[in-house]
């Protein structure tokens, strides 16, 4: 069980269901340098790992959580999250796995 993020990732924020894909920690980094976080926010990277973020003096850091995804579970985050923009038939979205489903939403963003 991995301590740090198998890339590339999706960042959830509490109460939101646009999904933020994150390709390295590099970008991660520049994606969340103005947010505020909140004890909910999640990342969860392609092997269904989830982290909990915390910013101290601009410096990230990622707590490894308990919560494991699957890969419906993560389907089920992209379908909510491409529901919001209406632009793709949801019932078509299902993925075999996580690491597809991560794969899949970087597609959805071009």
């Amino acid at each position: 069980m991995s301590s740090t993020p198998v890339w590339p990732a999706i960042l959830k924020l509490e109460g939101d269901d646009e999904l933020i894909f994150i390709a390295s920690q590099s970008q991660l980094e520049g994606e969340v340098t103005d947010m505020i976080f909140s004890n909910e926010d999640i990342l969860i990277d392609s092997e269904g790992a989830s982290f909990l973020l915390s910013m101290e003096n601009r410096q990230i850091s990622l707590f490894r959580h308990t919560q494991r995804f699957n890969a419906a579970e993560v389907s089920g985050l992209i379908q909510a999250h491409e529901f919001c923009k209406a632009e793709v038939c949801l019932t078509k979205i299902h993925f075999p796995t996580v690491r597809e489903a991560i794969a899949a939403l970087a597609l959805f963003k071009r």
